[in-house]
């Protein structure tokens, strides 16, 4: 049957798009290590960094340039990248708070370095001590630091606290959309658009992102939800109406944010990929291989509050054979036996 204008598969974005793919961006060595107190050990992170590039992952978020006092668990952070580099076809990012920590990720040859921006001004002091311009002027000399250097890591300007923030408040639409033009204007090379403490819905992620991408088209390039109030999964759909294709997800749902109180657990990325495949986009990722992936870095993190369903519920027969044969991965055997 072909659909007609007033049939519910007209306006299907899945209709609208031929192949559809999108890109699951895994944090869940930054995002969710930065967040629990178990500090992992560097062999294991380098454990995980193979399990996930051989379950299809090709994009990567492997740590943080912070000081190591602040954030122990992400101390290794050089060593992880160095290893990451020698992966075929592998995207390998870090987030940088500042100039220093861009130098080191320009001197490790990351290929791509995010810069987190708070457009609450509340939270922006309390993270970065810095106002959401004074972030802004910061990323000017980074893009600076970066041409001089002859660098071809990219910067990703990661506008975080977009729909609202546990110490503020209310964030106004019109300043999200100022500061993500600011951002491109200082040197940015792209943006993205983060639900830090999980106060978004459906409804006001497609309206943000359809503003957005009106005003900076393809340069906005990444989603990042929490799962905080359970709307996680519907507000990455509704992103994908608008024409988002990448992802940031945590493996087990794990994540948050040490400067914003209640920002648990980040869209879980086996759950993510679970119900994209599901809707017939390929992520080129094997789901049940995230799985057993999962099921090892539980046994890394025993003691730790880790989320998601699929992982409860388990796949269903219905699935097809690359989302529904599990598998027990030989990389993983070791960890999965702790679980």
């Amino acid at each position: 049957m072909n659909p007609t204008p007033d049939h519910p598969e007209a306006d299907s974005p899945l209709k609208a798009r031929q192949n559809p793919r999108a890109i699951v961006r895994e944090v869940g060595l930054r995002d969710g290590l930065q967040s629990v107190a178990t500090v992992v050990p560097t062999a294991q992170k380098i454990e995980w960094v193979n399990a996930a590039y051989a379950t299809g992952q090709r994009e990567i978020e492997v740590g943080s340039f912070v000081p190591a006092r602040l954030l122990p668990q992400l101390a290794d952070t050089a060593e992880v990248l160095a290893h990451a580099r020698t992966l075929p076809g592998l995207v390998a990012s870090v987030l940088v708070p500042n100039l220093r920590g861009a130098e080191r990720a320009i001197e490790c040859q990351a290929d791509l370095m995010v810069v987190p921006l708070s457009a609450s001004h509340a939270h922006s002091l309390a993270n970065l001590r810095k106002t959401p311009d004074e972030v802004v002027a910061e990323v000017a000399r980074i893009r600076a630091a970066r041409d001089a250097a002859g660098s071809r890591t990219l910067i990703e300007g990661g506008v975080g606290t977009a729909f609202g923030c546990t110490i503020q408040g209310e964030v106004a639409e019109s300043e999200v959309l100022r500061l993500m033009q600011a951002l491109l204007d200082a040197g940015a090379d792209r943006v993205s658009l983060a639900d830090t403490v999980g106060y978004a819905d459906p409804a006001s992620v497609q309206r943000l992102f359809e503003k957005a991408h009106a005003l900076v088209g393809e340069r906005l390039a990444c989603a990042h939800f929490h799962d905080t109030r359970g709307m996680g999964l519907a507000n990455a759909y509704a992103a994908w109406q608008t024409g988002i294709t990448r992802f940031d997800a945590c493996l087990a749902g794990i994540g948050g944010c040490p400067h914003a109180p209640g920002a648990s657990g980040n869209v879980s990325t086996e759950d993510l990929a679970f119900m994209l495949e599901r809707m017939g986009v390929d992520t080129g990722l094997d789901v049940p291989a995230l799985l057993a992936l999962r099921q090892g870095v539980a046994g890394w993190l025993a003691g730790e509050t880790l989320h998601g369903t699929l992982w409860q519920a388990g796949l269903p027969k219905t699935a097809p054979a690359h989302v529904s044969v599990m598998p027990v991965m030989p990389a993983m055997a070791t960890a999965a036996a702790l679980a």
